[in-house]
């Protein structure tokens, strides 16, 4: 009994740091006005038929704070990259010179980085949601253990085990949103 609720104390653990692995990933894509490869993950081009991600077919490289450069390897891939970009709707329009592709990051509005801390909320609270969802069905699992014998000193300490985690990972969401509201809002 007592090491099935360590088991599920250990998944929650685990299952709300891929909660925050995503959070992390999705804020990337917020861009805060500074080029960044890693804008361009996630987008998928047609390579001869198949989903292929831009950086497996072009040097992505960051020309200055503002710019973008994309070289791709093959000469004909140059109008699927741009078709990619424009069909990803990541607000940037491909600048297309027939030897790579260029994208000049726009400076941000007042308006438009509320608008980006916004969506940063947004996956924050999506990542809470998450957190507290695992919460949930861990002290269901907890539950269900004390049904089947446990005893209720040892499940009343498993849940308080489980509370303390998430409040550490709610803290930490906290923090992700508030670096990156940081890095938006500076100008």
């Amino acid at each position: 009994m007592a090491e099935e609720l360590e088991s599920i104390i250990s998944d929650a653990e685990s299952h709300m740091q891929k909660a925050i692995g995503h959070l992390e990933t999705e804020l990337t894509k917020v861009r805060a006005g500074k080029a960044n490869p890693s804008m361009l993950d996630g987008i998928n081009i047609d390579y001869y038929g198949s989903p292929t991600p831009i950086n497996q077919v072009a040097n992505v490289t960051v020309l200055d704070a503002r710019t973008i450069s994309i070289q791709p390897w093959e000469k004909n891939m140059l109008a699927p990259i741009e078709k990619g970009i424009m069909q990803a709707n990541i607000g940037i329009t491909p600048q297309n010179d027939g030897v790579q592709i260029r994208l000049f990051m726009p400076p941000l509005t007042e308006e438009r980085r509320r608008e980006l801390v916004k969506k940063a909320s947004g996956e924050g609270e999506h990542s809470k949601v998450a957190i507290r969802n695992i919460r949930r069905d861990s002290l269901e699992h907890v539950k269900k253990l004390q049904k089947n014998g446990l005893s209720e000193d040892i499940a009343k300490d498993g849940e308080k085990r489980i509370q303390d985690i998430t409040d550490r990972f709610i803290v930490l969401v906290d923090k992700h949103l508030a670096a990156k509201e940081k890095e938006i809002m500076a100008v």
